[in-house]
């Protein structure tokens, strides 16, 4: 029984999951167990997986395509770990990423996710980027309604949030990350800490670059989470976190040259959080495009 399970789903990506699975296995902290689930793929997957698998510490699972969820939650039916780590297979991690955030854990037992920074990179694996967003501890919510700073590369997770709250939604198809931060975040506590421990990479065919797609996921992830949970946040919560989150999509629908979905939506921050300044810059930012 080790002390971390490392969840990877993995679909059609046999040229990047080499550098994924060693970067888990080269870990600073080695008692863990890697759980890859090729959700289907058509590639060459198994064959650049055969020589990990003699690694006791790498289980690996076929399903027919499902889907990402469906292939973590598959995973975390096979978990022995008291913890539970994401890795997708085209990221990989820093080499002491797990040692830290243990360390974070054991120091802290109120704390049940430590999260922290990524850096982007391409598909050679040459850094594009170190800037994050910014990230936040504690009780989360009213941040994550306004975006989700979580990075499902950096976290690492206790066991028993999955036991009691469940898994990934498979209903929701794209976002699942964000909903399951979001649920958590209603009875668990969150502790970022600062520093790259992980790398993402930006490809042209991730479902994560479909902005559009993810907007209206998200709205309907807020929508069910508020119907449910609603009562964690204080209605002045829910107004910040609402107003800002329309403030983002404002300025995407405004940079995409969307000028009537922009609008629709900083009028929605505007009824949410109308004295708020920050609403007030999303709005200049949509009378006055930059050029």
């Amino acid at each position: 029984m080790a002390t971390v399970s490392v969840v990877t789903p993995t679909y059609n990506r046999a040229r990047f999951l080499p550098d994924a699975v060693t970067s888990v296995l080269s870990q600073t902290f080695g008692d863990l167990q890697l759980i890859i689930v090729d959700d289907g793929s058509d590639d060459n997957t198994r064959d650049v997986l055969a020589p990990f698998l003699a690694d006791r510490r790498v289980r690996y699972v076929y399903q027919k395509n499902q889907g990402q969820s469906h292939a973590r939650n598959l995973a975390l039916k096979q978990a022995t770990g008291d913890c539970i780590a994401f890795l997708d297979s085209d990221d990989v991690w820093a080499p002491d990423k797990l040692e830290k955030q243990l360390a974070v854990l054991q120091a802290n037992p109120g704390v049940d996710i430590v999260h922290g920074d990524e850096a982007t990179i391409d598909e050679q694996g040459k850094v594009i980027s170190f800037e994050n967003m910014k990230r936040y501890s504690g009780r989360i919510t009213r941040y994550l309604l306004a975006d989700n700073s979580v990075s499902i590369t950096t976290a690492l997770v206790r066991r028993r949030c999955f036991d009691e709250m469940g898994g990934f939604d498979t209903s929701v198809g794209v976002a699942d990350d964000y909903e399951l931060w979001l649920r958590f975040s209603a009875r668990y506590c969150y502790q970022y800490e600062p520093g790259i421990v992980a790398s993402y990479r930006v490809m042209a065919d991730q479902i994560s670059s479909d902005k559009r797609r993810r907007f209206a996921a998200n709205e309907r992830i807020i929508q069910e989470f508020l119907a449910r949970y609603g009562e964690v946040l204080s209605p002045g919560e829910r107004r910040w976190g609402l107003a800002r989150f329309n403030c983002r999509k404002a300025r995407y629908f405004a940079s995409a040259g969307e000028r009537g979905k922009a609008v629709g939506a900083i009028a929605g921050a505007l009824r949410y959080a109308p004295l708020d300044p920050v609403v007030w810059r999303a709005l200049y930012r949509v009378a006055v495009p930059r050029r």
